[in-house]
């Protein structure tokens, strides 16, 4: 076991004594009063105490877990020797007095000031910033206040309440040392101001020289839960405005007891749990507020009492009502400017955006570089700005590649629709990217609708180009079978006519002739299968007659479900063909066992649905019969969906306008 942690436990185990201590005295002779007082004291302590114990466990050989039990137990210290000197003076006799005690009572007030103390030299690694001066500091806050118990010990004068008759431990002095002990005593106040001050200059120089982006976190939670102070010294201004008296004090300093050791705590085990630039900065910003709003109340209560001859609290405080509303639209400069001296981040990455919107509204800048410009305010290469793509789960990035993994990310939204997500670096704060995701919306919608218009252009020319392909070739196999068919067949019945002609006397003309009947009906029925291609004949008495006579070749259950309105020759002709290739896919690739078409017309829309119940996982691929039908549907202005996940079937629907 460290050093550091045994000196923490044992302070802990002392706490513990003292308050069992404390509680046997408030059975010897105490009122509510003091067993209220004691209690609250004790509570508020525990924190200080429980969480240097946690440090102290967690980071062994960190000394501020020990100074933070330390502080804690000064704490318990302060109440039970209150509640012994109540009991003294309220029941004498009851407890023995010590003059050890009661002598070194009368300085140990500035022990309370050398935990918090050495917590800025110390924090948060445990060690002193290279340097003779801060080792001198460090020696100095141990020193002043030891040399100051001792010298106000040896004071003269009699001891307040209750130990007035209680002999000096330290002895007494003759008179003229006494005149010369008691400047010096006096001379070491300034002292411990200097070290106080010096102890709060420590950390600033820590802070300047971290470049390690954890250590200058932490060090501005320590500075977080030091605020405190000031806001203690706001309320004991607020309480002498209201109350007359310092009572109000009382709840700040309860508050800095609880929050020096809890934000010291979060600092060393987890400064990342929150963003303390933001926190620091809205704390700093209001504590100015409140400030300005106190004095003006203090400046309307005197001018109103200069006036009225009497102070006016109503009239003082509609003044500062007044003043809080003009201070309102201030109040957003003001956080600017606090923002840019201790929130840079924030303030560098807000104005980024803005610049980049204006200049985009001017015509000035393409809104793709948000990221670029996030990562360069940021000083994060590490950013990263994904779009998601309109009707679907798809993440891109501005040039529309695939965005990747984003586990760490933070999900910008725009009425209430996801619409891309922000990414985080290594520096960059979870508080931060989501007041970034609110600024950036408009911004990221912009570039996420730009992406779908480039791509819906590039489905358009590819589209265009593969109807350009398909029309070629089935110009070529049009060639091809009229060549190769009803051509070849036209021609040899004419050669054979021909030659009937020339021995028409010696020829079985009946042979010829049945022959030549034969070649024409295989030429017609040729040619009828060519023009069945070009557009089904079955189509001349409505779509509901072409899909019943397609289905009947189907070898699976099919149920048919058709519309009875009539459909335009153009919307029947695509609809046919979109049914005839997903008929055949199903009947090829799904092992189904039943097919359910239905062909629906509503508000203005035709829609083709073919659902059957097999192994499912159909996608449309480049050059497959899906891919053909999907440039047929989108060439009539419709949109073809092809859904399904593998074991659940497969859905194919197709949507075509429908004009009235």
């Amino acid at each position: 076991m460290t050093l550091a942690r045994l000196v923490a436990y044992g302070m802990a185990a002392i706490a513990a004594v003292l308050v069992g201590a404390g509680i046997w005295l408030l059975t010897v002779g105490a009122d509510g009063g003091q067993v209220v007082y004691f209690a609250g004291a004790c509570l508020l302590a525990s924190a200080s105490v429980v969480l240097g114990v946690l440090i102290a466990t967690k980071r062994p050989t960190n000394v501020v877990g020990a100074l933070l039990t330390f502080f804690g137990l000064l704490a318990v210290w302060v109440a039970w020797t209150d509640v012994y000197a109540y009991v003294v003076e309220h029941h004498p006799g009851r407890l023995p007095v010590s003059p050890l005690l009661a002598t070194a009572g009368q300085g140990s007030w500035m022990l309370n000031y050398v935990p918090a103390a050495l917590l800025m030299l110390l924090f948060p690694d445990g060690r002193l910033l290279p340097g003779r001066r801060w080792r001198v500091v460090a020696v100095g806050l141990v020193v002043v206040p030891g040399a100051f118990i001792v010298l106000t010990g040896l004071d003269p004068a009699p001891f307040p309440a209750p130990f007035a008759d209680v002999d000096h431990a330290f002895g007494t002095p003759p008179p003229a040392l006494a005149r010369v002990l008691e400047p010096i005593a006096i001379a070491l106040l300034p002292g411990l101001l200097a070290l106080l001050v010096a102890s709060a200059a420590a950390m600033v120089v820590r802070h300047r020289r971290a470049t390690d982006p954890i250590r200058r976190a932490q060090v501005k939670w320590f500075a977080l839960g030091a605020l405190f102070l000031p806001a203690t010294l706001l309320l004991c201004w607020l309480s002498y405005l209201l109350l007359d008296g310092p009572d109000l004090a009382v709840a700040g300093l309860a508050a800095t007891l609880i929050a020096v050791p809890t934000a010291t705590t979060v600092g060393i085990l987890r400064h990342d749990l929150y963003d303390v630039d933001k926190a620091l900065s809205a704390t700093v910003t209001y504590g100015l507020v409140t400030a300005a709003l106190l004095a003006f109340y203090t400046l309307a209560m005197f001018v109103a009492g200069v006036a009225a001859g009497r102070s006016s609290p109503v009239a003082a405080a509609g003044a500062t009502a007044l003043c809080a509303l003009a201070l309102s639209p201030l109040r957003i400069r003001l956080q600017r400017e606090v923002d840019r001296r201790l929130y840079p981040a924030r303030r560098a990455a807000l104005m980024a955006i803005e610049d980049l919107r204006d200049r985009m509204h001017a015509g000035e800048a393409a809104p793709e570089r948000l990221e670029e410009a996030l990562r360069q305010a940021l000083r994060d290469p590490s950013v990263r700005v994904g779009y998601r793509m309109p009707g679907t789960n798809e993440l891109v990035t501005a040039t529309g590649a695939g965005f990747g993994a984003a586990g760490d990310a933070t999900a910008i939204q725009l009425g209430g629709q996801q619409i891309g997500v922000l990414v985080r670096g290594e520096t960059t704060t979870r508080e931060l990217m989501r007041e970034l995701a609110d600024a950036c919306a408009l911004l990221v919608e912009v570039v996420r609708l730009r992406l779908q218009l480039r791509r819906a252009l590039r489905d358009v020319e590819a589209s265009r180009a593969r109807l350009l392909r398909a029309g070629y070739a089935e110009r070529l196999r049009l060639e091809r079978d009229l060549h190769d068919g009803a051509q070849q067949r036209l021609v040899s019945l004419g050669m054979a006519l021909r030659l009937a002609q020339r021995h028409l006397p010696e020829t079985d003309v009946s042979g010829l002739l049945d022959q030549a009947v034969a070649e024409l009906g295989t030429a017609v029925a040729e040619l009828r299968q060519i023009a069945q291609g070009l557009r089904p004949s079955s189509l001349d008495e409505g779509l509901a007659n072409a899909l019943t006579m397609l289905v009947r070749g189907v070898p699976l259950s099919v149920t048919l479900d058709v519309c009875t309105e009539p459909v335009p020759e153009d919307l029947a002709t695509t609809a046919y063909y979109v049914a005839s290739e997903a008929l055949t896919n199903v009947v090829k690739h799904a092992t189904a066992t039943a097919i359910h078409l239905r062909v629906s017309r509503a508000d203005d829309r035709l829609t083709v649905t073919i659902r059957d119940d097999g192994v499912g996982g159909a996608r449309m691929r480049p050059g497959g019969g899906l891919a053909g039908i999907s440039d047929r549907v989108a060439a009539a202005g419709g949109a073809l969906t092809v859904a399904g996940q593998p074991g659940d079937g497969t859905l194919v629907e197709a949507v075509l306008p429908c004009g009235s």
